[in-house]
C-alpha cells in the first residue's frame, strides 16, 4: 500500500527531482517496512540529546535536525539518515522539507501561544476548596460550572457512599466569584459535565454508572439514564460513562468510555437510538472514548484517549476523519467554540513523560492546529492533568485540572487574531 504522506509531500514539492526519487522509494515500501523504520526513528530521536544528557533545545542544531528528520521519516516511512554517515549533509535538506510541509499543510501551530492565562482567577472564598476538577462547562451567561470530587479521589473499587458535600461550583466567568454550589449527596465518582442550549446541566457518574440531566440550578433531576450501580453493555446500561454531548433538540451522545468503548445516542426522552464504536485502533474504533462534543455541522468529535487521537463522525456515527499527531497529543476533553473551532486538552502520557505536556490545543474546523497554550506545572497557566476544557460564548477558554484541583481561565491575547 502506498504511503499517503509521501504522495502529499510530492504534491507540495513537485519540482524537486531528488525529493521525488526519494518519495518514490518510500511509497514502494510495505507496511511492515514502515513499522520497522518508525522504530528506527524512535531510536534516532532518543539519540538526539546533547552531551549533558538533556533533551534537544533550540540552538542545539544537530539534535534538532536529526529529530526533525526522524519525524519526517516516520511520516514518510523512509529510513532515517543518521548524523556521522556519508549522507549526513542531507539531514538539513530533509528537515527543511518536513518543516515546510507542516507550514504548507497548515499543521504547524503558531510559534507563540495566542492565549494567555487570566491571573488570580477564580477568586474563591478561602473556605471553598475544590477537589479533583474533572469537568467544566459554561452557560449562556458565561457562568462557569465546575464539577469536582471534594475530598474523594479516583480509587478502585469505587466507594458506594455518596459524596457528602457540594460537588458542583458555579463561578462568575468575569469576576471569578463563587455564585452557587450544589450536588450534595448526588454522586459517587462524578466525571463528565455538559450544559445544553437551555443551560440544563448533564453529568456522568462512573461510580453510579449513570447519566443525569439537572435543571440549571441543580434543584431537580429531569432525566436519568442507566441503572444505579449496575454495569452493562446493552441499551439501558453503561460501564463507566465518561462524557455527554447534547444537541439542540435534547437528544444526546454518551461516551460509554472506560469499559464499553462505544458512543451511544439517546433521544430527548432518554430512549436508546443507536450506538457506534467498539474496541480497537482502526477507523471508527475506540480505546477509551473519554470526551465528546458536537459542532455546528452536526459532526460528533470524540476524544479517543488511549489511541491518542480525535475522531470525527457524522450524526449517524459514520467515520469521517482522524486527527492525531504530536501537536494534538492525547486528548482528554473537547469543546467547540461559537465560531466552530475545536478546543481539546492534551492530558499527556503519564508522570514519566511530562516534559512538554499537557497543553490546550485549538484546531480549525478541518483539524488544523492553530494554537497551543499552557504547560505542565503548578504555576499560572499550567496544569498537572488537564482533564476537560470548555469555551464560553465570549471566547474565554476554561481548563479543569484534575490533579491540580483547580480551574484556569485563558483569553486570547490582545491582537492575537488568526
Amino acid at each position: 500500500m502506498k504511503n499517503p504522506s509521501s504522495r502529499a509531500l510530492l504534491r507540495v514539492f513537485p519540482s524537486s527531482g531528488v525529493f521525488r526519487r526519494t518519495c518514490r522509494k518510500v511509497t514502494a515500501r510495505t507496511d511492515e517496512d514502515r513499522a520497522e523504520h518508525r522504530g528506527d526513528w524512535k531510536r534516532t530521536a532518543r539519540r538526539g540529546r546533547n552531551r549533558s544528557g538533556a533533551r534537544p533545545v533550540p540552538g542545539r542544531s544537530g539534535n534538532i535536525g536529526t529529530a526533525a528528520l526522524g519525524f519526517y521519516c516516520a511520516l514518510a516511512g523512509a529510513e532515517p539518515l543518521r548524523a556521522g554517515t556519508a549522507r549526513a549533509p542531507s539531514v538539513w535538506l530533509f528537515a527543511l522539507f518536513f518543516l515546510l510541509c507542516l507550514t504548507a499543510t497548515g499543521r504547524a501551530a503558531p510559534a507563540a501561544p495566542q492565549h494567555e492565562v487570566v491571573p488570580d482567577w477564580p477568586a474563591l472564598p478561602p473556605t471553598h476548596v475544590l477537589g479533583e476538577c474533572t469537568a467544566v462547562g459554561v452557560d449562556s451567561r458565561n457562568n462557569v460550572v465546575v464539577l469536582h470530587r471534594r475530598e474523594r479521589t479516583w480509587t478502585t473499587p469505587f466507594p458506594t457512599e455518596l459524596i457528602a458535600g457540594p460537588t458542583v461550583s458555579v463561578i462568575d466567568g468575569r469576576t471569578g466569584k463563587l455564585l452557587a454550589t450544589w450536588g450534595t449527596n448526588q454522586f459517587i465518582m462524578p466525571h463528565g459535565l455538559t450544559l445544553d442550549a437551555e443551560d440544563n446541566v448533564w453529568i456522568t457518574d462512573v461510580g453510579r454508572q449513570q447519566v443525569f440531566k439537572f435543571s440549571p440550578d441543580g434543584s431537580r433531576v429531569l432525566l436519568t439514564l442507566g441503572e444505579r450501580g449496575v454495569a452493562g453493555v446493552d441499551q439501558t446500561h453503561f460501564n463507566y460513562p465518561s462524557d455527554v454531548a447534547v444537541l439542540r433538540d435534547g437528544s444526546c451522545y454518551v461516551s460509554d468510555g472506560y469499559k464499553n468503548t462505544r458512543v451511544v445516542k439517546f433521544t430527548a426522552a432518554g430512549r436508546y437510538d443507536f450506538e457506534f464504536g467498539g474496541k480497537g485502533a482502526g477507523p471508527g474504533q475506540f480505546n477509551l472514548p473519554h470526551g465528546v462534543a458536537v459542532d455546528a455541522r452536526g459532526r460528533v468529535i470524540v476524544c479517543d484517549r488511549t489511541n491518542a487521537r480525535l475522531q470525527v463522525f457524522d450524526a449517524k456515527g459514520q467515520f469521517l476523519a482522524e486527527w492525531k499527531g504530536p501537536l494534538i497529543g492525547r486528548p482528554y476533553g473537547v469543546s467547540v467554540s461559537a465560531e466552530g473551532h475545536i478546543f481539546a486538552i492534551d492530558g499527556g502520557d503519564g508522570p514519566l513523560k511530562r516534559i512538554d505536556r499537557p497543553r490546550a490545543v485549538e484546531l480549525d474546523a478541518d483539524g488544523r492546529v492553530v494554537d497551543r497554550f499552557g504547560s505542565y506545572g503548578k504555576g499560572p497557566g499550567q496544569f498537572l492533568l488537564g482533564h476537560d476544557i470548555a469555551v464560553a460564548r465570549d471566547g474565554a477558554v476554561y481548563v479543569a485540572d484534575a490533579t491540580g484541583n483547580r480551574v484556569l481561565k485563558f483569553v486570547r491575547k490582545s491582537g492575537g487574531g488568526r
